[in-house]
């Protein structure tokens, strides 16, 4: 035995018995917990939007989303610990309504008892020295969220050798030696032994409620008094970090949005879809990064929060990466949002039309913000969306655009008034959407200010990451005919939640839905541009269509309101003007190839393979197709090649004659706004000349 590997054997040894005596007593569920069930099942029973019905059926999803919750990969529990299990499927109902939880805790200390276990084995394997040769022809499964349960502990050693080889190639292969590698590997299994060994009652609960609250809809949620307090830190903005919303995804943390004008936002570094995979604390190149793959959730983000002017370093892997060796660690320094990062602000673009020069406004609006305090104060200057836009395009119409965009990409969404009242800018009053209750009645909100302040053509820009008060918008806009829609279909969240106090903790409940004045729901479905653009973003990973149990799309009855204008008359001439500009636009034939590359990838990419040679082939073999579209892209903008697609977001600074991909979508919004002003200028003429496009 090597020196190396005795001390190896020592410190586990040492740690073991740190971890051993430090370990709590089981989880065992209290009153309060207990009061609690029975409160959360009275609420989703009586009191969420949809009829909900605590029954058999919805016990038998509710013990499944347990067991996926708890083991989403079967990799720990045995089908024999299923079985044994097996009765609550017709008994969750119970469980909360006479608090016998019981059976849950008995449940999650089997799962404890196998993860445990399982993390020993791995140590126990780490101590040893592994010894894989990694030439065989095994392959792994990536995602396992429908292989059947284990029948013993040698077909969960099978397939915990192939996570451990596949884990020990991943290092190795993002470069490190295997001194570093063992290291690496031992930090992200001692960790989770830590945390798995500390998991308290309010944990356990907290899984039971993500499982009960999940069977119903996705933004539904119940919050321990710890979680609700942080709930409502985030809700005040006062929260230091870096402006991202991060969600959990198997082992991985992943990013789910960024808040406009937040640090993450402004570096441009981070991206929704890209991975976290290891958290450090200061500028200091050298120091330890903390491997947070298998971690919690909120233990990510409490180690990504931070106060102002500090610095956070993320190992990241990027979304459109095939394989996660191929990570880079950024660095943002931490800060508030305030009101004026996410103000709205304007530019103007020159075009030309047959040799004459035009001008298009466009007005970029982060979120639908307004400035509470000086609100209800009574304060007549308070800031507000509505007000800024009102002024920017108050200088546009001075500056004789010819016609407004409206760019509300990554816009979340944010105060429904300012959404209603922005409308209010672009009609001459009228009702701009529908919302109701879970008892079925409707309520009307609208514009009733008579007059509007811009009457010119228009446009609205939306993506896959606008959501609520920004598809209530975009969807007015349409409905009206007031305006075009560009972009792509938007994210689909047309529901309202409030978050009422219980005994113990709080519940976040889905209370009403939104819908279109023309009585469709933007919720599933969001709102279908009139001229669709390709996209980086996968719908099948972003999107309330992506999340699990999102309530259905249906409609009700449309209001009467008038139409400004008939853009569907001019929506074909449109589309092939926009069609002969991308399909000669660097960064429009761009983005469709890679849209397409990435969905080929998604489809046929089920599992990677354990032979380093040919998975570095594999590897370089798939980037080397990105990096050819990233290089034809570069080339017919005139700019320097790239030698590595990991190059593409290496964070080198681009030439600033580069055009990025995003600028792209604006520019050819104008083009299409300027087309439209042209076509409804003229009469309403079919096609336009080869000589205006």
């Amino acid at each position: 035995m090597s020196l190396t590997v005795a001390l190896r054997r020592l410190t586990v040894l040492a740690l073991t018995l740190a971890f051993s005596a430090s370990t709590l007593a089981t989880p065992e569920p209290s009153d309060a917990q207990r009061q609690a069930a029975a409160e959360v099942a009275e609420s989703l029973r009586y009191s969420h939007y949809a009829d909900v019905s605590l029954g058999n059926q919805w016990s038998r999803q509710a013990f499944q989303r347990f067991l996926d919750i708890l083991d989403s990969q079967r990799a720990y529990l045995l089908e024999s610990d299923v079985a044994e299990f097996r009765h609550l499927e017709a008994s969750m109902d119970d469980v909360l309504y006479d608090g016998e939880l019981e059976a849950i805790y008995a449940l999650y200390e089997r799962y404890q008892e196998r993860l445990e276990h399982r993390l020993e084995w791995i140590l126990a394997r780490l101590d040893e020295g592994l010894d894989f040769t990694f030439e065989s022809d095994d392959r792994l499964e990536i995602d396992r969220d429908e292989a059947p349960w284990a029948q013993s502990e040698t077909e969960l050693d099978e397939l915990w050798r192939k996570r451990l080889k596949n884990a020990a190639l991943t290092q190795l292969l993002a470069g490190q030696d295997e001194e570093q590698m063992h290291d690496n590997l031992r930090q992200r299994y001692e960790g989770q032994l830590n945390r798995i060994r500390q998991t308290n009652g309010d944990d356990v609960f907290g899984l039971l409620m993500a499982a009960v609250t999940g069977t119903i809809d996705p933004h539904t949620e119940y919050f321990s008094p710890r979680q609700g307090e942080s709930f409502d830190i985030q809700m005040r903005l006062s929260l230091e970090g870096i402006g991202a919303l991060l969600q959990a995804e198997g082992e991985y943390v992943k990013v789910s949005s960024l808040v406009p004008g937040g640090p993450a936002d402004k570096s441009g570094q981070l991206a929704p879809a890209d991975r976290i995979i290891a958290v450090g604390q200061g500028d200091d190149d050298d120091g330890e990064m903390i491997n947070v793959v298998g971690m919690r959730l909120d233990e990510v983000v409490d180690m990504i929060r931070g106060p102002k002017g500090s610095v956070v370093r993320l190992d990241v892997v990027p979304a459109q990466a095939v394989d996660m060796t191929r990570s880079r660690i950024i660095e943002i320094t931490r800060d508030t949002v305030t009101l004026e990062d996410q103000a709205a602000s304007r530019e103007i673009i020159e075009l030309s039309r047959d040799g004459e020069p035009h001008r298009i406004g466009v007005i970029r609006i982060p979120t639908f913000y307004v400035d509470f305090d000086a609100w209800q104060a009574g304060e007549n200057d308070y800031r507000s969306t509505t007000r800024d836009v009102a002024r920017l395009v108050q200088e546009l119409k001075e500056e004789g655009v010819d016609g407004i965009v409206l760019d509300l990409r990554n816009n979340g969404g944010g105060a429904l008034h300012e959404a209603n009242s922005l409308i209010g800018l672009f009609i001459d009053r009228g009702p701009t959407v529908q919302v109701r209750d879970a008892r079925g009645r409707i309520s009307l909100y609208g514009d009733t200010e008579s007059g509007s302040l811009y009457d010119g053509p228009l446009a609205v820009l939306v993506n896959r990451l606008s959501a609520s008060a920004s598809e209530i918008f975009a969807g007015a806009i349409q409905d009206y005919g007031r305006g075009l829609v560009l972009g792509n279909r938007t994210f689909g969240k047309g529901t309202v939640q409030t978050l009422n106090d219980l005994s113990h903790g709080q519940i976040k409940l889905t209370r009403a839905k939104f819908y279109r004045i023309s009585g469709e729901s933007t919720q599933h479905r969001g709102v279908d541009p009139d001229i669709l653009f390709p996209s980086l973003i996968d719908p099948e990973v972003i999107g309330e269509s992506s999340l699990d149990n999102a309530l259905a799309w249906d409609r009700v009855r449309a209001v009467q309101y008038r139409n400004y204008g008939e853009p569907w008359r001019f929506i074909e001439a449109l589309r092939a003007g926009h069609r002969e500009r991308i399909d000669e636009h660097p960064n429009f034939i761009y983005l469709q190839n890679q849209a397409e590359l990435a969905r080929e990838l998604r489809e046929h990419q089920t599992s990677v393979s354990l032979n380093r040679e040919r998975r570095q082939q594999e590897l370089e073999a798939q980037e080397a197709r990105q990096l050819a579209l990233e290089n034809a892209r570069r080339e017919a903008l005139g700019l320097d090649l790239l030698e590595d697609w990991v190059d593409v977001r290496g964070g080198e600074e681009e030439e600033e004659e580069d055009t990025p991909v995003d600028r792209a979508e604006v520019e050819e919004s104008a083009e299409i706004l300027l087309d439209y002003a042209l076509l409804t200028t003229r009469g309403g003429e079919a096609r336009l000349s080869h000589n205006d496009r």
